[in-house]
């Protein structure tokens, strides 16, 4: 089997050093693109918009993390690439809120996009299994065969913080809070005047606190995690948040070190790889991750 070169060569895509490959040149990754087509770690067809074999073949070069292709194959059995993308696949379910999905205008490639309300806003990601997608998309009900969604995130900057200091009564009172508030949104999004008066009462509150403690603390030391759109990329996003397991791997063929983090975010967990690098300090359980993230997910469906 044989690979054409997309139309224009092999781009350089910026996350390309989240998964090790910061000092590769374009014609060494239209070399490695050749060897990636000939030696994938898995291949998956489908057909596409437009009627086409449609084919993602990924390449892991080490834990969970790598590069994955997409196109078609012509009429010859030769597979023209249309674009590439490095990855990284989480390991647990992140969300089991239902995720519609959205195909890109420029290209064959889809978004996810999911109403996750303890985020607070709408939670967009680049999706990662496209063939699956495109594999149960014909049956009406496709939504429902959703058995959650597994989100992982690539970093090109960030830096570590340490912990903030709590009690055990400050560590529980967080969780039946947000628990709370999830009622309550979940409330207001049915219409529930008493639920959004509450939820605007609760935010003045809050305003009111942070107003105070502002003079006199540093606003890391107030804010636990956070999540908030980055850029004019919908899928990309500024985030703090908990270190809950942590890693260091190595790219199999730069030899180059990556962090692999699991992070809590705003109640939410998604795993996240990142070049050593781009990393400002030493990343251990129980600091705190902060920096700006591009989102993958991937959607579990029923076999």
């Amino acid at each position: 089997m044989t690979v054409r070169k997309a139309k224009g060569g092999a781009y350089m895509h910026k996350f390309l050093r989240a998964v090790g490959f910061s000092d590769i040149s374009k014609e060494e990754m239209t070399e490695l693109i050749e060897k990636i087509v000939e030696h994938p770690t898995t291949e998956k067809i489908s057909r596409d918009s437009e009627g086409n074999d449609f084919a993602e073949i990924t390449k892991e070069f080490g834990e969970m993390f790598g590069i994955s292709l997409r196109g078609t194959y012509n009429e010859e059995n030769v597979f023209e690439m249309e674009y590439y993308y490095p990855f990284f696949c989480g390991r647990e379910i992140s969300t089991t809120e239902i995720a519609d999905v959205e195909k890109h205008a420029e290209k064959e490639s889809y978004a996810g996009v999911c109403d996750e309300v303890r985020i607070g806003v709408t939670l967009i990601f680049y999706l990662q299994n496209v063939v699956d997608y495109l594999a149960v998309r014909g049956d009406k009900a496709y939504r429902n065969q959703q058995q959650g969604i597994i989100l992982g995130a690539l970093s090109t900057e960030g830096k570590i913080l340490l912990p903030i200091n709590k009690t055990e009564h400050r560590q529980a009172q967080p969780l039946e809070n947000g628990m709370d508030r999830n009622r309550l949104i979940a409330a207001a999004r049915d219409g529930d005047e008493d639920a959004i008066e509450n939820l605007t009462l609760e935010d003045i509150d809050t305003y009111s606190l942070l107003s105070r403690r502002i003079t006199h603390e540093d606003i890391l030391s107030i804010v636990d995690s956070y999540v908030m759109p980055y850029g004019i990329e919908s899928d990309q996003y500024s985030v703090l948040g908990e270190i809950m397991d942590c890693r260091k791997c190595q790219n199999e063929l730069t030899g180059e070190n990556v962090y692999v983090m699991d992070i809590l975010c705003n109640d939410i967990y998604f795993g996240l790889c990142m070049n050593e690098k781009d990393l400002v300090g030493v990343p251990e359980v129980g600091r705190r991750f902060k920096g700006n993230i591009w989102m993958q997910g991937s959607i579990n469906y029923k076999d």
